[in-house]
């Protein structure tokens, strides 16, 4: 025996506690000299970092390049020399310098060019990618686009169709007697109004929502899997028989357990952490994505249940990631091991994330869901986050999710004492259970 330290029976409380001790110092040593998770932090915070300068120094590029080339100013605006060509035909000719005007205006990421009516000729300009594209128009409520490869996000006939009712409008109004003053007026009426929340804004809540239960998803199946893996290869080391009768194993599995915790959080507060540090230095840069704002804008009491059910529920399951991994024969065996757990986290990580997308954070599937110990760290999170839940209903999920954990726990000990001293072929849940009767 090396680094777990044995103590005197007459000393059961101090001995376990520094069994505890001596445990989660080893294991923490273990995640912190583990070049993997290292390389995988400091890369993750350097992308945080990359990201949120890149605004900066896109801008600083920007700003250099905009003062030595002052003079192309007019070739590279919008609409100027370097902009894609789009052909514009009318067959109305009293219509041609309202859509001229109107398309020019509209589409200000192209130079406009008004064409004839001769359609093998636009056809011509823009097969050989002297247009990019064109607006044939057969009055003011039809028309025939062209381009060569339509793009997935080609949006230019939305513009148009839109462009074009407001015109046609116009049109109508001035024959109908009204100056063209007097129309325009009417159309480009601004709307007011004033939007009273009296609960969430699910709108801004929802992309950190996004982020932080898709994190809870990838620690958990990430330490879930390195507790099971340790398990079994300090199993096989045969290495376990010793530690294990010297050792109380409610110490070993919660020093396992906890250890790993411990290095999860610190990994998310130095990712997560220099995220936010970078971000403030770069706050004006980001001013206009309210997306990436919001992230960084998170509530501080939201912050707090976050961090509450991020540990509740990786403790749950990292138990059972644990136990499970003690009852593998082998190292190979762990996948598939551990995929009734893998599956039953997958399936509230589902459900979560199906009902964050549909705006459906208060339906009676997530409700339930709040208050079953697998799958509340996700549903009651997200609906403190994405709606209004009673105080009684945090207690309650909190209570059984604690409740829970320590029962778990407990249980999970105790496989774990027995299942590491089996060899051989896999151990059947009913032998597991008579052992720990027996023992």
């Amino acid at each position: 025996m090396t680094d777990y330290e044995t103590t005197e029976p007459s000393t059961r409380s101090s001995s376990r506690t520094k069994q505890f001790g001596t445990i989660l110092g080893f294991e923490l040593k273990g995640y912190f000299s583990n070049k993997i998770f290292v390389g995988i932090t400091v890369f993750l915070m350097l992308a945080i970092v990359i990201v949120t300068f890149f605004p900066r120094i896109q801008g600083s590029f920007s700003s250099g390049s905009q003062n030595s080339g002052s003079s192309a100013g007019s070739d590279s605006a919008p609409g100027g020399a370097d902009a894609p060509v789009m052909l514009v035909s009318c067959d109305l000719p009293e219509n041609e310098e309202l859509v001229t005007h109107n398309f020019t205006m509209a589409f200000t990421d192209y130079r406009v060019q008004i064409m004839d009516n001769d359609t093998a000729a636009i056809k011509k300009q823009i097969t050989e990618g002297q247009a990019e594209c064109a607006f044939v128009l057969t009055g003011l409520t039809s028309y025939t686009y062209y381009v060569n490869d339509l793009s997935m996000y080609d949006q230019n006939t939305a513009i148009a169709n839109e462009l074009l009712q407001n015109m046609n409008s116009l049109n109508a109004m001035v024959q109908g007697g009204l100056t063209t003053q007097q129309a325009t007026d009417i159309l480009t009426a601004q709307i007011e109004h004033e939007t009273v929340n009296l609960g969430k804004d699910q709108i801004h809540n929802f992309f950190y929502t996004y982020i932080m239960i898709f994190a809870l998803y990838i620690v958990i199946i990430m330490y879930g899997q390195m507790i099971a893996t340790s398990v079994a290869t300090e199993k096989s080391s045969r290495a376990m028989e010793l530690l294990i009768t010297s050792a109380k194993p409610v110490s070993m599995m919660f020093g396992k357990v906890i250890a790993a915790c411990l290095a999860g959080l610190i990994q998310l507060i130095a990712v997560f952490g220099t995220g936010l540090v970078c971000f403030q230095l770069n706050r004006s840069y980001w001013k206009d994505n309210q997306l990436i704002s919001s992230v960084f804008d998170m509530p501080v009491w939201l912050l707090g249940y976050m961090l509450l059910f991020f540990i509740l529920g990786f403790f749950i399951y990292a138990f059972l990631y644990g136990a499970i991994g003690s009852t593998a024969s082998k190292v190979e065996d762990i996948n598939t091991s551990v995929m009734p757990v893998t599956l039953l986290f997958i399936v509230a990580f589902f459900v979560t994330m199906f009902s964050l997308g549909n705006g459906t954070v208060d339906s009676l599937l997530m409700k339930i869901c709040s208050f079953i110990p697998f799958t509340s760290p996700m549903a009651m999170f997200t609906r403190l986050a994405m709606s209004t839940v009673e105080t009684y209903e945090i207690i309650l999920s909190v209570v059984l999710l604690l409740v829970s954990v320590t029962g778990v726990g407990v249980f999970s000990a105790k496989i774990y004492r027995v299942g590491v001293l089996l060899y051989g072929t896999k151990p059947k849940p009913g032998a597991i259970l008579r052992a720990i009767r027996n023992a």
